[in-house]
């Protein structure tokens, strides 16, 4: 099918299958905390429903043209955008993270204006419901509470049948939504993943990332790090992920409040959030670092890796992944050419965090080789860098996509060594630094 034309041009936009009735979708939203009125799929484009072996998904188009939400723009997407999503989506996948899915990209040789002239291109994207909080918000904040209503229950009924069989169903709804959510940015900040633009009108209310434009991987450990240029303040910088994860439940909250009727059960259903989050989180931690039980010191064992990464600039993906070859009983001469102390400039800051975590791991009689299995499972060895997809993306933009259709396959298996590979899971280059991400990304 995919060598097919026929096929190919339903991916463009340019046959509509038989029996779809394409829409775009309206919606509203906050965006960077601002109250922005209605957006809505501005070029996206829903063809419909299709069958699969994960259940039913919804078949988008991103980037086909002018919709009536395209607010007097042209409906396209960039190349350079359109590659690092297909990219992003199915290595988030690939990492055990909620997300919609890419199914292909397709380019043009058609114009699309941006800060430079480039070239358009087509996302093919799959989820099981694109509806966000800004959906909700829209009917809300129109004083259309029975179109507010009419969603609502479209959403329970199709996705959380059993909560109708909850005392309040509303203020359920709103509880799983935010239990959802605390939990995919739990696993974004155990991967270093910054969204870059966590607006309520990007957030799924299935709790799958959604809306891939100037996301970015922790390299050089920094919390404060903003992975968005267009995000001046560091609103949704990386350690502002999880509050903003819970504003934007909040903001959700505000929206389903006729629903739900009162101020106390929308308070009580977000009240959630900060536990669900400290209790993934932990959870994934503990599996970062392989420990099998949870003792008191732990979170103080974090925290001082933590600020040791920070001091030193180190790769947040390497570190995770050389801590697993870490052997419970130090080798007698402790060396630069091994690679997790390498990555320290501090040596001896770095030594003194790891008796403890040594005499962590004795405390439950950790053995070296099931270890290293268990933590190279969860803690992957490639990662999108934004220096890699940008190579990708120059290669495209001169029509070779090789290096897209490699950068795939290796990021569809991140946890693997793939030796042939090893270059991928390198250290950034110098240049590197000087990529930017902006939300036209």
């Amino acid at each position: 099918m995919l060598e097919s034309d026929d096929f190919i041009a339903l991916l463009t936009g340019n046959r509509i299958p038989a029996g779809s009735l394409p829409l775009a979708a309206v919606y509203s939203g906050h965006q960077f905390g601002l109250w922005a009125g209605q957006l809505g799929d501005g070029r996206a484009i829903l063809l419909g429903e299709i069958a699969t072996a994960a259940g039913p998904l919804e078949l988008q188009l991103k980037g086909a043209g002018v919709t009536p939400y395209s607010r007097m723009s042209d409906g396209r997407a960039v190349l350079r955008s359109s590659i690092r999503e297909f990219l992003c989506s199915e290595a988030m996948a690939a990492l055990g993270i909620p997300t919609s899915r890419a199914l292909a990209v397709v380019g043009s040789d058609q114009g699309v204006l941006r800060e430079t002239m480039e070239t358009a291109a087509v996302v093919t994207r799959l989820a099981p419901t694109f509806v966000r909080f800004g959906s909700f918000e829209h009917w809300f904040y129109n004083n259309k509470h029975a179109e507010l209503k009419i969603l609502a229950d479209y959403v329970i009924d199709r996705f959380f049948p059993k909560l109708r069989e909850a005392d309040h169903p509303y203020q359920a709804f709103l509880a799983e939504v935010t239990r959802r959510t605390a939990h995919m940015i739990a696993h974004w900040q155990a991967v270093g993943f910054m969204h870059g633009v966590m607006n309520t009108d990007n957030m799924s209310i299935l709790g799958l990332t959604l809306d891939y434009g100037p996301f970015g991987f922790m390299e050089a450990f920094d919390p404060q790090h903003i992975c968005n240029h267009t995000d001046q303040l560091g609103r949704y910088s990386y350690t502002m992920q999880p509050r903003i994860g819970h504003w934007n439940c909040c903001a959700l909250g505000q929206a389903l409040l006729p629903l739900i009727g009162e101020v106390e059960a929308v308070q009580q259903a977000l009240a959630i959030y900060p536990a669900e989050f400290a209790s993934k989180i932990d959870e994934l931690l503990h599996g970062k670092l392989g420990l099998t039980t949870q003792q008191e010191g732990d979170v103080a064992l974090f925290d001082s890796m933590f600020a040791l990464m920070q001091a030193n600039h180190v790769d947040f993906t390497l570190f995770f992944r050389h801590l697993g070859d870490l052997q419970v009983e130090a080798p007698a001469t402790a060396t630069a050419q091994d690679p997790l102390r390498g990555l320290f400039l501090d040596r001896p800051a770095f030594d003194a965090w790891a008796v403890l975590y040594r005499k962590r791991l004795r405390s439950e009689a950790s053995v070296d080789a099931s270890r290293r299995l268990a933590m190279h499972a969860v803690n992957p060895k490639y990662i999108l860098r934004n220096y890699l997809a940008q190579i990708a993306i120059e290669k495209a933009q001169n029509k070779d996509f090789t290096e897209v259709t490699q950068l795939l396959k290796v990021l569809e298996r991140p946890f693997d060594e793939q030796k042939e590979f090893e270059r991928y899971a390198a250290l950034p280059p110098d240049w590197a630094s000087h990529v930017e991400v902006s939300c036209s990304s």
